[in-house]
């Protein structure tokens, strides 16, 4: 016989059919034939209580009858919640889910303990005991934001019963554990200070249903003296004199009053106020690592570039010293190197001839018949053009730039935002690049080249199905329009000088950049656990019979001590002649045995990403230095150092160690690492804030160097310098002369002490106090800015540090967030900001 039954200890859902006694007794569980000798008294009362329960006023939300199966021991929140403070203080990068989920399966065990453990239960106790901790990125403080979110998700519900005290809490199965008395006095002050509002009335009839109704009477009772006090309240208002036992409308007054106290309390837990933008906490909705990016995703398109505008018919383009009217096409080209003539790209003359060669191709065949040198091509007249141009929208009036700037915001507004799985995301680069010359960085082979226009029918459009398609321009139409939501790109296209892809990304703050941010961190603090092992194995590969796997091992080894950049393979004459560890030629180290008084010393010269110079001369391991003197043998200088590896074989060895590793984790792990290993080292709870920030910039210094994050001292250098100097010299002299002021003042006051000389002497002691703080702070930023002269801290900071080591050492020192973080970055790192303690460790 099917039954409709119990279902389980939570649930109270039983069979429409009468059942007999024997069947009872046959089916019903121990529970439900306990339940079932209560319900006979029970159903008398049902029909009265169902009838009366729209007019309950109890306080508290009752949970539903399942909520008991769970924490009925009172064990497993306890523990649950212990867990989760634990992995919040420790800041161990290991899965936190794995105690909580042990507690549940214990408990559960305890419940059943009747009953014959299933081969379904077993399963799952040795799945957990064989978890790996190296699993893909569900642990640590990603754990912690599911607990807290399902903790907020569920405290909003009660918000706005949070000016109740703590002695008001009820039992697990929503009855009041307090006696007849205080439950009595407690509801009645909470009704009274609550109103009669129509929702919390809806609310709590439907949610009487499932009360015992043992308190039945009790109930009633209590009822009564709510509806009497309320009586009695407005009685004294003067609001309602006459008691007719039918509630009146509510005025417009005290409906926005209580309109106001629940939105209120709505924004105390992150919901929208009316004119406010709230943020999205995605991070407290859990992690999930499907593959699928969005659910749903509408926007504008990107936006493009206006129109070339012909230059007017008093500016010209002179050839061999006659002025020549060139084509749209033409002279749109020259315009770009026009407005390059001051810079000393136009000096290359790689930049030149690679100008030249794509110039010529825009031209018409009687150009060319002209034009034939760029020597003779005279582009001053249209350079000082552009140049008055720049000076006219600098003289601009204020109202005029506030005009420029609205149409900007309009436009931002329109291209810059997308609507994200119900939120609103703003974009990142959401305009399309403008024509030009390439540039690139260093030497690059290709600089000059032009940059063509980029057209809707290039362009590859990324939304959801069912969303507003963006509308291509008039006239136009997109290459293609997509919907793959495990990708996070908007749009994209292929530009024409290096052929590679170009994204419409979503900006640094949203959520689709911070997960990959949050995940990319955690990565990194799991090898923390696994960096000693893999140390050992890569240290055992330098013996190996194959030279294969001694090439990996020496290969790891400076992609672990030295943060090297694996390096990618690249075509020949393609891009500049950059290298990573990889791709190291023989060419690019120099062996020394011994050097400054050190053995084993290596010399690395090499060009980095960006043609970033490479230089640094490491001492290493005797058996690194055997193994290199191996690999340079009988090969020619710009042979491969490593000839039997490649980056795609050395991440596919390291994802097998530990998922989710690759070469580039080894990077953010050393420098983080560092990062937490330098502040621990440089910062003392009795600095002064000035003294804690140039502490964290040399730490941030530390990692810059390690990772040759380089840059080229500021043109303005050596002006801001002078005025520093200026400065301290400056306000040496006045400390000079409070210093003297301060003496003859002691000297006074030990002559004849009076109570002026006193007054006097405290005076200018505090003069001499702040000057000298004054000249210690400007000799702390002269002494910062010459340290930071050719090193760049915002590439680490962004891309390869933590945010929460950060954030945990400005909350242990108190040093505000916004020291260190300007407002985007702020943004960027919401997630971090949010979640982190001062105890966090990396």
């Amino acid at each position: 016989m099917k039954l409709e039954g119990n279902e389980g200890h939570g649930g109270a859902k039983t069979s429409s059919r009468k059942r007999t006694a024997s069947e009872s007794k046959r089916d019903e569980s121990p529970t439900d034939r306990k339940r079932s000798k209560d319900g006979e008294r029970d159903k008398k009362e049902e029909t009265e209580l169902k009838h009366k329960a729209k007019h309950s006023s109890s306080k508290h939300p009752r949970k539903p009858l399942q909520e008991p199966k769970i924490t009925s021991s009172g064990g497993l929140k306890a523990v649950s919640e212990n867990n989760h403070a634990d992995v919040k203080t420790k800041g161990v990068a290991m899965d936190a889910s794995l105690p909580s989920e042990k507690n549940t399966i214990d408990l559960n065990n305890n419940i059943s303990a009747k009953h014959t453990e299933s081969d379904e239960r077993k399963v799952i106790k040795t799945e957990i005991r064989e978890v790996d901790l190296f699993a893909p990125i569900e642990h640590s403080d990603m754990e912690r934001s599911d607990k807290k979110s399902k903790k907020t998700g569920h405290s909003q519900k009660d918000n706005k019963h949070k000016h109740k005290s703590k002695s008001s809490k009820k039992g697990h199965h929503g009855t009041d554990e307090r006696n007849p008395e205080q439950r009595k006095v407690g509801e009645i002050s909470a009704n009274s200070s609550d109103g009669n509002s129509k929702k919390r009335k809806s609310k709590d009839s439907c949610e009487t249903d499932v009360l015992p109704t043992s308190d039945s009477k009790k109930e009633t009772a209590v009822k009564k003296e709510n509806a009497k006090k309320e009586r009695e309240k407005k009685d004294r208002s003067g609001k309602d004199t006459k008691t007719t036992g039918k509630k009146k409308p509510e005025g417009k007054e005290e409906s926005r009053k209580k309109k106001k106290d629940g939105d209120d309390g709505k924004s105390k837990k992150g919901g929208k106020k009316e004119g406010e933008d709230s943020t999205w906490k995605w991070w407290e909705e859990g992690n999930s690592n499907n593959g699928i990016k969005w659910t749903t995703l509408e926007h504008k398109g990107p936006l493009f570039p206006p129109e070339y505008e012909p230059l007017p018919n008093n500016v010209s383009f002179f050839y061999n010293g006659n002025p020549i009217k060139l084509t749209l096409p033409a002279e749109e080209v020259a315009t770009f190197y026009a407005k390059m003539l001051d810079h000393e790209y136009t000096t290359k003359s790689s930049f030149q001839e690679n100008f030249f060669t794509d110039w010529r191709e825009e031209m018409t065949v009687e150009e060319r018949e002209q034009i034939k040198k760029l020597s003779k091509c005279d582009f001053t007249h249209i350079n000082k053009y552009f140049l008055d141009k720049s000076e006219e929208k600098k003289a601009m009036t204020k109202e005029q730039k506030q005009v420029l700037k609205e149409e900007n915001n309009k436009l931002t507004e329109e291209y810059g935002f997308c609507e994200l799985d119900g939120h609103r995301e703003k974009i990142g680069n959401f305009r399309v690049e403008p024509p030009g010359l390439f540039r690139g960085r260093g030497e690059h082979p290709k600089m000059g080249k032009m940059k063509k226009r980029i057209q809707p029918e290039e362009i590859t459009i990324n939304c959801s199905k069912g969303s507003n398609i963006p509308v291509p321009p008039k006239g136009h139409r997109w290459r293609k329009v997509q919907h793959d939501n495990t990708v996070t790109w908007l749009a994209s296209w292929v530009e024409n000088v290096q052929g590679n892809f170009k994204y419409v990304m979503l900006n640094p703050s949203s959520k689709l950049k911070g997960e990959k941010d949050w995940q990319k961190y955690e990565v990194a603090r799991k090898l923390k656990l696994k960096v000693e092992t893999i140390r050992r194995l890569y240290r055992e590969d330098w013996k190996n019979r194959e030279m294969k796997t001694r090439q990996r091992g020496v290969a790891l080894y400076f992609i672990d001590k030295l943060a090297l950049r694996a390096g990618n393979e690249k075509e020949e004459s393609e891009t500049a002649d950059t290298v990573g560890c990889c791709s190291l030629r023989v060419e690019h180290i120099t062996l020394h045995q011994e050097k400054g008084g050190q053995e084993f010393m290596v010399e690395f010269d090499f060009l980095g990403k960006d043609s970033i110079r490479y230089y640094n001369e490491v001492p290493v391991e005797g058996r690194v230095f055997k193994n290199l003197k191996l690999f340079m043998e009988n090969k020619e200088p710009e042979d491969d150092l490593f000839d039997r590896i490649n980056t795609t074989y050395l991440n596919k060895y390291l994802n097998q160690s530990m998922p989710g590793l690759s070469a580039k984790v080894f990077r953010t792990f050393n420098a983080s690492t560092t990062l937490q290993e330098q502040l621990n080292k440089l910062t003392t709870a009795d600095m002064s804030l000035e003294e804690k920030l140039l502490s964290y910039n040399r730490a941030n210094r530390a990692v810059a160097i390690l990772c040759n994050h380089q840059r080229a001292a500021p043109k303005t250098f050596e002006k801001s310098m002078q005025n520093l100097q200026d400065k301290i010299a400056q306000k040496q002299q006045q400390l000079d002369v409070a210093k003297n002021e301060l003496k003859e003042a002691r000297k006074e006051h030990k002559k004849g002490g009076t109570e002026r000389t006193r007054k006097l002497v405290e005076k200018t002691e505090s003069v001499v106090k702040r000057l000298e703080e004054q000249l210690k702070k400007l000799q702390l930023q002269m002494t910062d800015r010459e340290e930071n002269k050719v090193i760049a801290l915002g590439t680490s900071k962004l891309n390869y540090l933590d945010p929460r080591i950060s954030v945990a050492w400005c909350r242990k020192f108190n040093v505000p967030i916004e020291k260190i973080y300007n407002k985007t970055q702020r943004d960027k790192f919401a997630w971090a900001i949010d979640m982190t303690e001062e105890d966090f460790q990396f």
